[in-house]
């Protein structure tokens, strides 16, 4: 299986505070794998310095065998990552279409833009339901499959998703994820961030436990659902 993404050792830091210290990480091609931890643990930062809106002050993040670290976010985007951020960050004002179409603004080719346009639109029929509505006046529900169709209409090789069920009422969340998993289906790898560690742990290939900034554990997701710690930790029981 070859490595996709490698990040190696880097730290983040906000002016004084460092929000991620020394974390390594890798994904390969084909794989969903998730990020576990509390809130503030560095989650969003590490997905935030992989796609480029945060420049690490050390380490290195290698994309296909590239250093990505310090290119500019849209940059990244033409490079294969599409991020689908945590709170959503649709533009509420905008249509349906018009969020879809914002997503594919880097590409040329209409008629896979056309193409990618209806295979979201199968994903998530309800959006195809609501295609000239405004997107702010939709559920949250619904907002949140915007969100992640606006990032997979830019044709990501890796989607990197932050608390993809977020809010959302259980019959909902059940349904993303087996989205995600028909996502990587589709040959989109995947790098998740959730809050909800049993149903990311269900869906994953493997996990990064992260706590403070630090992974302190990782293997294959299936291990870490059995394991003591991460039970007591994150799973609730």
């Amino acid at each position: 299986m070859s490595t996709m993404l490698d990040v190696k050792n880097i730290e983040v830091a906000y002016g004084k505070i460092v929000a991620v210290k020394d974390v390594s990480l890798t994904v390969n091609k084909g794989e969903i794998v998730t990020l576990i931890g509390s809130n503030g643990a560095g989650k969003s930062t590490t997905l935030r310095t992989i796609s480029g809106l945060i420049k690490p002050r050390s380490g290195e993040i290698l994309f296909e065998g590239n250093r990505i670290d310090g290119v500019p976010g849209h940059d990244i985007v033409g490079m294969g990552i599409c991020h689908s951020p945590e709170g959503r960050r649709i533009f509420p004002r905008m249509t349906v279409r018009e969020n879809l179409e914002l997503g594919a603004f880097l590409r040329n080719n209409k008629a896979e833009v056309a193409a990618d346009f209806e295979r979201v639109l199968t994903l998530f029929p309800r959006l195809k339901e609501r295609v000239e509505q405004r997107a702010g006046t939709m559920s949250g529900g619904e907002q949140q499959m915007l969100a992640v169709s606006r990032a997979l209409m830019g044709s990501p090789k890796l989607l990197l998703l932050d608390e993809p069920s977020m809010g959302l009422a259980p019959v909902l969340v059940e349904m993303i994820f087996e989205t995600i998993t028909k996502i990587r289906e589709q040959g989109i790898t995947i790098l998740l961030i959730e809050q909800n560690a049993n149903a990311a742990l269900e869906v994953a290939d493997r996990a990064y436990v992260l706590e403070s900034g630090n992974v302190k554990m990782s293997g294959k997701a299936t291990d870490l659902r059995k394991d003591d710690a991460v039970t007591k930790a994150y799973l609730g029981h």
